[in-house]
């Protein structure tokens, strides 16, 4: 039998602290989700002025991230470059603000954000993924 890391409430709750200060540092309204590994939400915010939608895409793309092992970037990239084949793959958040948190080489969740541009999403989850940082 493997063992592996898990997130636990610790850490979710100091990523998404770190989420929450980098989205109010800038002045952003977002949505945050924290998934784990299977992409099940753990944790969840959405600040106040997030659009409505956000709410629905934040968790989305923390889910891809997940369980695609990789930055949700990557399908976006696929699907504007003509892989167009890859729209109807079962997963519902591929544009950028989706990355995934790993820990000793294994994948142990992901974070998802939604509601300003989706390198400013993308900024934000990754403020939150390298608070786990030693």
């Amino acid at each position: 039998m493997q063992n592996r890391p898990v997130l636990d409430a610790a850490d979710t709750a100091l990523m998404m602290d770190a989420a929450v200060a980098e989205a109010s540092r800038n002045g952003w309204a977002v949505a945050i989700a924290i998934v784990d590994d299977g992409g099940h939400l753990l944790r969840f915010v959405r600040l106040d002025g997030t659009p409505p939608a956000s709410a629905s895409i934040a968790p989305e793309k923390a889910r891809t991230a997940a369980l695609g092992r990789r930055e949700t970037k990557v399908y976006e990239d696929m699907i504007n470059q003509g892989r167009n084949a890859f729209l109807s793959a079962p997963l519902a958040g591929m544009l950028e603000g989706g990355v995934p948190v790993y820990s000793g080489g294994h994948v142990v969740g992901a974070v998802g954000v939604s509601g300003v541009k989706s390198s400013e999403d993308a900024q934000v989850a990754r403020a939150a993924v390298a608070a786990l940082a030693p």
